[in-house]
């Protein structure tokens, strides 16, 4: 049948229309509308089952599809020559897409392979981006010149994430890596010139000592013992540039060059108590110290703004445990100290201790030939050394501060005893390796401050002496080196400790003097003698107990 125009019509039952017919309303609910030709709506369809259309459904004159549920299309959808949405749930766009990139979510990117992604789609500023997920980007995909990168900002990178050759890096560029040690384990492998613009410190250079000259300290290892290797003597000089003070009532102690060491060092300095001093009074002391010449100190330049930082290391070792003092006095500027306590740890164990001394802006050391440091090892203080505080920089002298730390009595028994060796001060906050000089050398250093010339039995004095008349003989000792100062002569006169040679016969004699004319690189003597005037002789040593000695010790 053919409907030109029906107004309303509501279907339960099946209906066809085979022509084309125009419906102003239809409502179809349970059964099925079949339609063989064209349909014209001119008002709303309402459907409550299903429409089957055979054909093609097409939309005209209309600016949108309202549709509340889900629309399947089984060959895909086209929308003009713009959009293609296929079947396999691709989407082709031939022209421009725009949106909100927070919607492009799980986009992996070797979809992105083909055109360009115009940079005006990306923000002026990107947001920061984490170096983690920068994985799998290949060399050749980053173009052009990178900007400056901080170095602050390349954290958590691992070492198996820089591969390939890298080009060579200008230190100009490294900017924004902090001060503190970024470089802090591994090898720093330069094969150009490394210039640092700011100081260095290095423990050591290949596990061994940095270079020479940079110890203070004058036979710091205890190698050099020109005046014998032991000593009973409450004080005074023991082994070369070393003092023993002991200011006890009853405790005593003997000082000997040991070879007991640790690993690396031939020699050490033993304190052994052979006295015991229970009970230290209040104004007694024993100490064990060096006088640094002031003139060696002239670089630390104190009592300026550019007063430098020096370090003093040891190796000691002891049967006592416990606290001990370390005092450094400042002798000019009026007296300053610093003072530290070192602890003895274990017993019968070597054990190095360091101590860092900020340099003195306010205290000038003399430049001349004093005593610029005085540097003392605590052995036993009675409290009025004690009863201070310990001074970690210069100040100004007081008593009470500089035996301040000492817990230990090392005189309390005659099973005490102490060792040092591998003394060390150098300018700088770093203990570095022990500076290890040759004896030849540690001996010529020595030696500006004490040269034993002649020590035993038959020993030469002089090949050259000369009777400068009849009862007086006239000799002189060339020094191996300038001395400190005009030495005195150390020497042990005695009956017939001398032997003088003249014309085929020996004269003993008993004393030697020194000359007036003596100068720090010539030791003058004279003795009283007989002969004959202006006789040339030969002056020797005749017993096992004779010396001379040249004496320019501060």
């Amino acid at each position: 049948m053919s409907l030109t125009k029906i107004g309303s019509i509501g279907i339960n039952t099946g209906i066809s229309f085979a022509g084309v017919t125009t419906i102003a309303t239809l409502n179809a609910s349970d059964n099925v509308l079949s339609v063989g030709g064209t349909v014209n709506f001119v008002s709303d369809v309402s459907i409550g089952g299903t429409v089957s259309i055979a054909g093609t459904l097409t939309y005209e004159d209309v600016t949108n599809v309202d549709a509340v549920g889900l629309i399947t299309a089984r060959d895909g959808i086209v929308v003009g020559s713009g959009i293609t949405l296929s079947k396999d749930g691709d989407v082709f766009f031939t022209g421009i897409a725009t949106g909100n990139g927070s919607g492009l979510t799980a986009l992996n990117a070797t979809q992105l392979t083909s055109g360009t992604v115009p940079d005006a789609r990306f923000p002026a500023t990107l947001p920061a981006v984490s170096g983690a997920n920068l994985t799998n980007l290949p060399a050749a995909n980053v173009t052009g010149t990178l900007p400056a990168i901080s170095g602050a900002n390349l954290t958590s990178l691992t070492a198996g994430n820089l591969t390939g050759a890298l080009p060579a890096i200008s230190g100009a560029n490294l900017t924004g890596i902090a001060a503190t040690d970024n470089v802090r384990t591994g090898i720093l492998d330069v094969a150009g010139i490394a210039t640092f613009r700011s100081d260095v410190n290095l423990p050591n250079i290949n596990g061994g000592q940095i270079g020479g000259r940079r110890n203070l300290i004058i036979n710091g290892v205890m190698q050099v013992a020109q005046r014998g290797t032991s000593f009973t003597a409450s004080g005074g000089y023991t082994l070369d540039r070393w003092r023993l003070d002991d200011a006890m009532s009853a405790g005593g102690a003997t000082v000997t060059q040991s070879t007991t060491s640790p690993d690396g060092f031939s020699h050490s300095l033993k304190v052994d108590i052979t006295s015991a001093d229970t009970s230290v009074a209040a104004g007694e002391y024993a100490q064990f110290y060096q006088y640094i010449e002031a003139q060696n100190l002239q670089h630390l330049a104190y009592g300026t703004s550019s007063a430098k930082t020096v370090t003093i290391s040891f190796y000691v070792r002891s049967n006592k445990t416990g606290g001990y003092n370390l005092a450094i006095l400042q002798s000019d500027a009026s007296s300053r100290l610093v003072s530290f306590q070192y602890t003895i740890d274990s017993a019968d164990t070597w054990e190095r201790k360091s101590f860092t001394i900020p340099g003195d802006a306010s205290g000038q050391i003399d430049n001349d030939n004093g005593i610029g440091y005085s540097i003392f090892w605590g052995h036993a203080y009675g409290t009025n050394y004690t009863s201070g505080s310990l001074q970690s920089t210069f100040s100004g002298y007081s008593a009470s501060n500089f035996g301040a730390g000492q817990a230990v009595n090392l005189y309390d028994s005659t099973s005490n005893e102490w060792y040092i060796t591998g003394v060390q001060l150098e300018v700088g906050d770093t203990a570095t390796s022990f500076e290890h000089r040759s004896i030849g050398e540690e001996l010529a250093l020595c030696q500006r401050y004490y040269y034993r010339h002649a020590t035993g039995n038959g020993k030469g004095i002089s090949e050259n002496a000369t009777m400068y008349n009849g009862s007086s003989v006239f000799l002189s000792i060339p020094l191996p080196t300038e001395m400190r100062d005009q030495p005195t002569l150390d020497v042990t006169n005695s009956t017939s400790h001398f032997l003088k040679y003249e014309n085929n016969g020996g004269t003993n004699f008993d004393t030697l003097g020194r000359d007036g004319v003596t100068t720090p690189r010539l030791l003058c003597v004279n003795g009283t003698v007989s002969g004959t005037a202006g006789n040339a002789c030969m002056v020797r040593t005749n017993s096992n107990n004779a010396y001379i000695a040249a004496d320019a010790e501060l």
